[in-house]
């Protein structure tokens, strides 16, 4: 099985992902919204609460996927949006499909730690977290690009009006997340008491989250490493002097426009 991860992670990387995200943009609506980000920035997290905040009952991995799918599973999406429009998750860059969405964008430094662990536990990655940041800001390490190259995609469509984007930073929703998800269905069209998305917020902690992950494991995960802490921050624990600068020199100006703190210092 490790074997087998590793050639559909390599293919996932390679030329056939651009045809294959073709593919899986077909058959959209206009009233369709996307909960979008790049890997390992909380949108799993996001979607377990819109899913309890939408239909009023508690989620699981299967039902969030299955109400909340990925990008290509959206034929068989419930509308849970006014005019039958879907929720519908997707990491790709900003694609001309993609009208209406919800951009949750969290520090980069973090996101390179949380995918290297990710990937690391699953054997796709080596101890090497030198090797494993120059790659990340290569946009090498996943199908998506760099995380600069992504942020700045949703960033230019929606200076550029292509789009109609709310841009959620990951350390807000973590810090203050009833007045985020309270902007959100403002967003959405929603209308929501505030004991709702009180709720939600209750039952959808990173415990209870590492909980929901025992009763029905991620088939891609390993070990429980899925849901892991959401820490924010926490590069500055775990960066070397080194890898800060790097990060300063590939991705500063991003951090910088959306206001991550550390930059520059």
């Amino acid at each position: 099985m490790p074997a087998l991860r590793k050639v559909r992670h390599r293919i996932a990387k390679g030329p056939a992902h651009k045809p294959l995200a073709w593919v899986r943009h077909r058959n959209l609506i206009p009233s369709d919204v996307f909960v979008a980000s790049y890997p390992r920035s909380g949108n799993t997290w996001l979607r377990f609460m819109l899913f309890e905040i939408l239909l009023g009952q508690s989620p699981s991995f299967n039902h969030v996927d299955r109400v909340v799918p990925d990008i290509g599973k959206q034929r068989k999406a419930s509308p849970v949006l006014p005019n039958r429009g879907r929720l519908i998750k997707t990491h790709e860059p900003y694609r001309a499909e993609y009208k209406k969405a919800i951009y949750l964008v969290r520090d980069a430094r973090d996101v390179a730690l949380s995918e290297f662990a990710y990937q690391k536990a699953l054997g796709l990655a080596s101890d090497d977290f030198d090797q494993f940041l120059a790659g990340f800001l290569r946009g090498t390490v996943n199908p998506f690009g760099s995380w600069t190259a992504h942020v700045d995609s949703w960033m230019k469509a929606k200076d550029e009006g292509r789009v109609q984007i709310l841009l959620v930073r990951f350390d807000e929703l973590r810090r203050e997340p009833e007045s985020s998800l309270t902007r959100m269905m403002q967003f959405l069209e929603v209308p929501v008491a505030a004991d709702v998305i009180h709720r939600a917020v209750s039952n959808n902690s990173v415990e209870k989250m590492r909980d929901h992950e025992k009763k029905n494991p991620v088939k891609a995960s390993a070990k429980g490493q899925f849901v892991r802490s959401g820490a924010v921050e926490g590069w500055r624990e775990k960066f070397t002097d080194a890898q800060a600068q790097l990060m300063q020199q590939c991705a500063g100006s991003v951090l910088s426009r959306l206001g991550f703190s550390g930059v520059g210092s």
